[in-house]
């Protein structure tokens, strides 16, 4: 095992490789990081295989990332990642660039019908018969020396996913290849559109309650949250509690006392940032209609439900036709979005989040199966 294990310690070893990789169909990626207390994770290692061994690139040492990013970029080399969501958080801030075209081996195991959202060990143990040790997943990975123990834990993670990408492209017919490539570019197009944080707040909880008015003040201190987040490499929940919004932005505080009595609102945010966020709320407050945001729409009532799942079952009967799991056909976001268009009596119009072969597969059969419903009701 040790030979199969080479370091990548400065930038021209790093240039060299990658000149390498990117004549290769394929590079399996992987990384270790840390994100205990900060916004953004601190990378600790990087893993690369070709099928030749396991290439550890060491972070703290490497200082230009241009030729990485070139190869992440390539579009003649596969880049084979598992559940890798986070991976590409840390590819974007180490390289400023992200993997295409993107293999996801977790979404693979759901076209071929193996499980939904399988971890690595069981797909690894699925596929190779290989029983992995529990690992180095809680160990710190930006202490050096590393352990004998997270080198080789790191190594054959990489070692095991160019075996895994060999065994489930072996079964995968190529038009399921184009599927899970399809669905890896719209991971990559996600992260790349960063929330602009100034619409951070139509995703807080319940804010469809709150009237135009407060949905403003609403506004205010999730774009200020945001903001705040990523200038202080902090999480958000450490800046201002999400239990708090919702609460501040209803009952709109004017002082610190009134501040310091919302729920879930911490002790140190008020001595911190407690005048910043009663002038925000002031501003946000005294805001003229015409600039509140226009008012998010109520979640579909409980008659909708029974619709729902008819819908659903157009993606599972598709999915068993195909051998996918049920969970990869239809979101229930997308389905929600679809049936928002039109509830209760229609015209419906499919949403832009249904895209690529499912719109082309289920498009028409979901504003059928609408129409039906619509004759018999």
């Amino acid at each position: 095992m040790a030979n199969d294990i080479h370091w990548i310690l400065d930038d021209a070893s790093l240039a060299e490789h990658c000149a390498v990789w990117q004549t290769l169909p394929f590079v399996a990626l992987d990384t270790e990081f840390m994100r205990v207390d900060t916004f953004y994770p601190i990378a600790g290692l990087l893993q690369v295989s070709g099928g030749d061994g396991a290439y550890l690139i060491d972070p703290l040492r490497i200082s230009d990332w241009t030729p990485f990013a070139a190869l992440l970029e390539a579009p003649s080399v596969v880049k084979v990642l598992h559940s890798c969501s986070e991976d590409l958080e840390v590819f974007l801030r180490l390289t400023g660039s992200l993997p295409a075209p993107l293999f996801d081996t977790q979404l693979a195991a759901g076209y071929l019908n193996l499980g939904f959202s399988m971890g690595y060990s069981r797909l690894v143990l699925a596929l190779l018969d290989i029983e992995l040790p529990k690992g180095e997943t809680r160990s710190d990975w930006l202490q050096r020396p590393l352990s004998a123990l997270q080198v080789r834990y790191a190594a054959e993670d990489v070692l095991h996913l160019v075996e895994v990408y060999r065994a489930l492209s072996a079964r995968l017919a190529p038009q399921k290849v184009e599927w899970v490539l399809e669905d890896g570019a719209e991971l990559v197009g996600n992260l790349h559109r960063e929330v602009d944080p100034e619409d951070a707040w139509r995703d807080a909880k319940l804010a469809w309650k709150l009237s135009r008015q407060q949905q403003a003040v609403l506004r205010a201190l999730c774009a200020w949250r945001e903001r705040q987040a990523r200038a202080r490499n902090q999480p958000r929940n450490r800046v201002l509690r999400e239990h708090s919004l919702w609460p501040l932005a209803r009952t709109q505080p004017d002082n610190l006392v009134a501040l310091a009595r919302i729920e879930d609102m911490h002790p140190k945010t008020v001595r911190q940032d407690g005048e910043t966020l009663l002038q925000l709320i002031r501003d946000a407050a005294a805001l003229p209609p015409e600039q509140w945001p226009e008012a998010l729409p109520e979640p579909l009532p409980i008659e909708a439900s029974a619709l729902l799942k008819k819908l659903r079952a157009v993606g599972q009967r598709e999915g068993e036709r195909l051998d996918i799991v049920p969970e990869l056909m239809l979101r229930k976001k997308t389905l929600e979005a679809l049936l928002k268009t039109g509830f209760p009596n229609g015209p419906y119009q499919l949403p832009d989040s249904l895209r690529g072969w499912r719109r082309e597969l289920m498009g028409q059969a979901l504003l059928d199966c609408l129409a039906s419903e619509g004759e018999s009701a």
